[in-house]
């Protein structure tokens, strides 16, 4: 199996990376600093055009959107939230997702029927869960969530399927400290859970154990 992670190179993306490689799979990690094999800013159209062409006539099998940012950590409602950080977020948590699987659609077409596409998005996406602040990012992750409904419909007929996943709260850089499950926990449940889409479960949104997530 060829699989293809955004935000690779550290964090959840890292983990994911890893263990498809222990299992013997061919990954093909993305990260802006240049950490995984594809050197890839997801906000940069030229970027994912270079990365077309690297991966040209490559069938991918498996695509995961995990690159994302959460720049808006205790902003205040009066005073914070800039308009640069809004734009910066979207371009990362929302079109970077859309670019990635647009860039990569000839090769999840040389996959299918069979391909997959996971969406890593956030329980804080969901309108259920709402008890403020985090504005941007809480928002970015809603429309990441909408993207892959919409792109559920629009790819089953191609035999493509797409998941979205909540990651759980993972000690990492972004979930900070305080978090409650490990990296590595993360990264076994939702290999689990990129295993088990198929086109039956296509637009899912999905805890990384596995629970049905309200949308």
């Amino acid at each position: 199996m060829h699989v293809v992670i955004t935000g690779a190179g550290r964090g959840i993306g890292q983990v994911l990376a890893d263990r498809y490689r222990a299992a013997g799979h061919q990954v093909s990690g993305t990260a802006r600093d240049g950490s995984a094999e594809i050197a890839l800013d997801v906000t940069d159209p030229d970027g994912h055009r270079a990365m077309a062409e690297a991966l040209a006539g490559r069938p991918v099998d498996l695509l995961v959107c995990n690159a994302g940012v959460y720049p808006d950590k205790g902003q205040r409602l009066d005073t914070g939230y800039p308009a640069e950080m809004w734009a910066q977020t979207f371009a990362v948590n929302v079109t970077g997702v859309f670019l990635s699987i647009q860039a990569l659609l000839p090769n999840l077409r040389a996959s299918s029927p069979g391909a997959k596409v996971a969406i890593i998005s956030s329980q804080m996406a969901s309108h259920t869960r709402a008890p403020g602040g985090s504005y941007i990012y809480r928002a970015s992750k809603a429309a990441a969530l909408n993207l892959g409904r919409n792109l559920a419909a629009d790819l089953r007929g191609e035999g493509i399927a797409v998941g979205i996943y909540h990651p759980g709260w993972v000690r990492t850089d972004m979930g900070g400290g305080a978090a409650e499950i490990s990296v590595d926990e993360a990264a076994a449940g939702l290999v689990e859970r990129f295993a088990a889409l198929d086109l039956a479960d296509t637009g899912c949104f999905r805890t990384w154990d596995g629970r049905e997530h309200a949308y």
